[in-house]
């Protein structure tokens, strides 16, 4: 069945999902609030027209909507894997914190992560199925997400500044400032062949700290050895070995996360690299982590349980007075200096 015209050009409405999928208007929205008396056949048929037609679920601004003050839902969205989210200790630490702040206003946090196509329609059905408000987390490049939530007048909170401008509220630390310190702390140790391993160049996080990294290198003159990796340990570990491949003089290296820290420096004992003495190790965040490797990292901390209630101050401040401009951020990072630099 062809999809139904829309000759006025305005969006699709629940009556043309229901045309094109076959049914009632009633069945359709039974659909939408995840009724448990549509059969699985109709199910489907009914999301693949929501899907063909780029259908999104009307709903009152949020300004109209009653304030509920002690309850209501806050979905964080984590636009990872499911093995990166429960492997990376950022994810719980930053969840906690939202959490703490939402408690008492009697706000649920729920989590989603979300990687692949399917991952990433079934959120957009849980939002559209009525959330007060979404801290999305991780972003990367431009997030599909994003016109679900602005089409559907979510409030929204990122945790970091978006890629491209977007106008959207966040809540960033500073990842500039943060890799330029750990470049003047090597320096200052004596450190000449300097290396990094960054994260992953869809992420605005990742492109700050690197920024960081090579302004503070050509400041002193020095010339950076770059490799990338994607936050996880096993990426560190094969970035370290690709860096001593093609720098075997390394004396240092500025890691941009603490996992992947701990991947340079299981490369680094494989190559028979002693650290610091050979090679000086720091890495980003100060998660858990940084203090049971060996030896004990050096890291850049940032304030993630902060990050994240910050956030959960910001949306609801969003949910109070739609109308407001999205708050924004910048928390400050710290250098904590341990064994390995």
């Amino acid at each position: 069945m062809p999809a139904p015209a829309d000759a006025a050009g305005s969006r699709p409405t629940l009556t043309d999902v229901a045309l094109l999928a076959g049914v009632s208007t009633a069945t359709a929205s039974r659909v939408l609030t995840g009724s448990a008396r549509v059969s699985e056949d109709t199910n489907r048929r009914v999301q693949e027209a929501i899907s063909k037609l780029g259908y999104v679920r009307r709903r009152a601004p949020w300004t109209h909507r009653p304030h509920r003050p002690h309850g209501g839902s806050i979905a964080a969205i984590i636009t990872e894997s499911s093995e990166r989210f429960f492997s990376d200790p950022f994810f719980a630490r930053l969840l906690h914190g939202a959490s703490r702040a939402l408690a008492p206003v009697g706000y649920q946090l729920a989590f989603v992560a979300v990687k692949d196509r399917s991952e990433y329609v079934a959120a957009a059905r849980f939002v559209r199925r009525g959330v007060d408000g979404v801290l999305l987390v991780s972003s990367h490049g431009s997030d599909p997400l994003m016109p679900v939530l602005d089409t559907a007048r979510v409030p929204t909170v990122l945790c970091g500044r978006p890629l491209s401008e977007h106008g959207a509220s966040y809540v960033d630390t500073d990842n500039y400032g943060g890799a330029q310190a750990a470049v003047h702390h090597l320096v200052a140790a004596g450190r000449q062949r300097i290396g990094t391993i960054a994260g992953p160049r869809d992420m605005a996080a990742s492109q700050d700290r690197l920024r960081g990294f090579t302004e503070a290198m050509a400041a002193t003159g020095l010339e950076p050895v770059v490799d990338l990796g994607d936050f996880s340990l096993e990426s560190g570990e094969r970035a370290m070995t690709r860096l001593l491949r093609r720098r075997p003089d390394l004396d240092a290296v500025f890691v941009a996360s603490d996992l992947m820290a701990a991947g340079a420096l299981r490369a680094l004992r494989r190559a028979g690299r002693r650290v610091p003495d050979d090679v000086a190790v720091i890495g980003f965040d100060d998660d858990p982590v940084a203090q049971y490797t060996h030896p004990p990292l050096s890291t850049i901390r940032q304030p993630v349980e902060e990050q994240g209630s910050t956030m959960a101050r910001h949306i609801l401040a969003l949910i109070e007075d739609r109308t407001k401009p999205g708050p924004r951020t910048l928390l400050p990072t710290t250098l904590i200096c341990r064994e390995s630099a």
